[in-house]
């Protein structure tokens, strides 16, 4: 049991507030039920309060709906309509925010006996028990007391944990190349503070604490200034989903000679009428994460390395349903099923070649633009690449196009 909802008097269409906070890892599939009780006494108990039903569905499942909302039918009791439920989903924004910010100072103190000083700048996060822990250094900028760092790109989280009011503590140091820096002074600021941007607030007085109890007269050790504060937001994975995205999955069987002959139970094709193969096994495991993110379930399954009939010639991207033209199976069982019909009727051969159908699936991630559809070719094989060249180039070219490939191996072969 993960967690409760309230409870509602008195009702059939509740609306539940309590929410449920879970990790989301896509390459797992998370089974989740929903178990739905009339409350009839103060107990904890579930035995004591009358079952109405329950929902069975995945975590990808939810997310992959339509705006991450899933709207089921309620089951459980024979013969009895027991409602729907509707489960909405949302990523917590744990700040997946970065800045962009730049800075200059003015008038520093100088250091060096010879020349100027060579100032940086070390930015330090508070954390919850007052004590500071660095996270980000600039680049030295040699012989000046006027110095522009570059801008540098940090995350909300590391720079203030998400808390936009928590102090950053920004000290400033002139570098000496034998490591023992002289400290110039520091500042206090919080992210809420820079987020104002280039202004006369975020202009900071560098105070040296040991130089201001000495002397009467001291103003500062020079000042700090925000140049450019830039918020960009990283877009997810999820935020691609939730988005609209399809994701199409292609997969891809080896049906060369060194798998055995499929009629032989050593054979890694073997049709065994009690187990899945090895090959059935890692279909199943991969398709059925896969799938919940595939709005129609329509798979097209290729195979590789056979002679097809009626007239023997060799193929390395042939259509597991006899049909070149529409490869499309139905959920991952028809993608099952035109597998194990294949095998009935093509003649394992060889080579092993992977580039044919690696182009096949980014012909089809190449010709869409516009981030609706992403591609995931899975490959399951024995090992040993015949085409490794080619292979390579094929992945090279298509690393620009919005496509995984997966790599399954099964067997005892080689697969350095």
């Amino acid at each position: 049991q993960f967690g409760r909802t309230e409870v509602i008097d008195n009702t059939l269409n509740p609306d539940f507030v309590r929410k449920f906070i879970m990790d989301y890892f896509f390459e797992e599939r998370e089974n989740l039920r929903f178990d739905f009780y009339d409350v009839d006494s103060k107990s904890p108990n579930l035995s004591k309060h009358d079952f109405l039903g329950q929902m069975f569905c995945t975590l990808g499942e939810i997310v992959g709906s339509q705006g991450s909302r899933l709207e089921k039918s309620i089951v459980g009791i024979p013969g009895k309509k027991c409602g729907t439920v509707i489960v909405t989903a949302e990523e917590l924004g744990c700040c997946r925010d970065s800045v962009l910010m730049q800075f200059c100072a003015n008038k520093l103190d100088k250091k060096d006996f010879f020349g100027k000083s060579d100032p940086f700048l070390v930015f330090h996060r508070s954390n919850e028990d007052g004590s500071f822990t660095i996270c980000h250094k600039t680049e030295v900028i040699k012989n000046t007391l006027n110095p522009v760092w570059q801008a540098f790109k940090i995350s909300v989280r590391a720079l203030c944990n998400g808390d936009y009011d928590r102090t950053i503590k920004v000290e400033v140091y002139d570098w000496d190349r034998d490591g023992s820096h002289d400290f110039i002074g520091e500042f206090t600021t919080s992210y809420r503070e820079l987020s104002r941007g280039q202004s006369q607030f975020n202009v900071y007085e560098v105070i040296n604490p040991k130089k201001k109890g000495k002397k009467k007269k001291y103003v500062n050790s020079g000042t700090v200034t925000l140049l450019s504060f830039l918020i960009e937001t990283e877009v997810s994975f999820l935020d691609y989903i939730k988005g609209g995205t399809q994701i199409n999955f292609t997969v891809a069987i080896d049906f060369t000679a060194s798998n055995g002959n499929p009629s032989q139970p050593t054979s890694l094709h073997y049709m065994n009428p009690y187990q899945l193969n090895a090959y059935g096994m890692a279909l199943k495991a991969v398709g059925e994460i896969i799938q919940d993110y595939d709005s129609d379930k329509m798979f097209p399954a290729l195979g590789f390395g056979a002679r097809l009939p009626p007239d023997g010639r060799v193929s390395h991207e042939f259509a597991l349903n006899g049909n070149p033209q529409n490869p499309y199976c139905h959920g991952i069982d028809g993608v099952m099923e035109a597998y194990y019909r294949s095998l009935k009727s093509v003649q394992l051969y060889g080579p092993t070649n992977f580039a044919p159908v690696i182009n096949h699936v980014a012909r089809y991630a190449a010709s869409v633009k516009d981030g609706s559809q992403y591609f995931v070719l899975l490959i399951i094989t024995d090992g040993v690449i015949s085409d490794m060249a080619q292979t390579k180039e094929s992945i090279v070219n298509a690393s620009k196009l919005p496509m995984s490939i997966i790599i399954v191996g099964v067997g005892p072969a080689e697969f350095d």
